[in-house]
């Protein structure tokens, strides 16, 4: 679990460390174009987080969990294949390139990055086992997500794009997700036998 939370982190701060790239050929690179790309992840994750801790409290499983990495990875393929067409339009649409690398970065960005919030509090759903527990792990797994978008950060920033194309380092991003929903649902078929024998015993106890 704490390795797809840094998964997670990491694709987060790689595709938006890329957003600025994606718009300029429209809209510049000024620091309002920036200001509208961390705006617009600022409130997808806001999303995401209060999406997330919701769905944490119905029935949280990995198979629901591995979903948004597969989400995720979805809709992010339209910033690879339709960036163009989705920029060109809104780019004629509004003169001002402050709303429209703002309007452009809700397009792109705003539902891929809202899911990928949704990450972090339903990991701590389904790994805190009592109460007490809580803090504990919720605080461990906020800074191994953390530490994965600080690794997305330089890593996107001082050699991917240095070694790769924009659209590559994106398509690595949808395998990592996509790997990481791997990785979640083997374990939770691995994990699910040994459950429903604990429930069992449980079961038959209390007979």
């Amino acid at each position: 679990m704490a390795g797809v939370a840094f998964i997670g982190g990491f694709c987060i701060m790689t595709i938006e460390m890329l957003g600025a790239r994606i718009l300029s050929p429209y809209f510049g690179g000024s620091l309002s174009v920036w200001g509208s790309i961390i705006t617009i992840f600022m409130l997808a994750l806001a999303l995401g987080y209060l999406l997330g801790g919701r769905l944490s409290t119905r029935d949280p499983n990995g198979m629901t969990f591995a979903g948004f990495f597969i989400g995720a990875a979805v809709f992010s393929l339209p910033v690879i294949l339709f960036a163009d067409a989705i920029m060109e339009p809104i780019f004629l649409a509004i003169e001002d390139p402050r709303y429209g690398s703002l309007f452009a970065a809700i397009f792109l960005f705003f539902i891929p990055t809202s899911i990928l919030g949704m990450i972090s509090p339903y990991s701590v759903r389904l790994m805190v086992e009592t109460q007490e527990h809580s803090g504990h792990m919720a605080g461990l797994l906020y800074f191994i997500s953390t530490l994965g978008s600080a690794a997305g950060t330089l890593g996107t920033s001082f050699y991917f794009v240095l070694w790769f194309e924009v659209n590559q380092i994106l398509w690595g991003a949808v395998v990592a997700l996509i790997a990481a929903a791997g990785i979640i649902l083997v374990a939770h078929h691995a994990t699910t036998p040994q459950a429903l024998k604990q429930d069992k015993r449980y079961a038959n106890k209390r007979a």
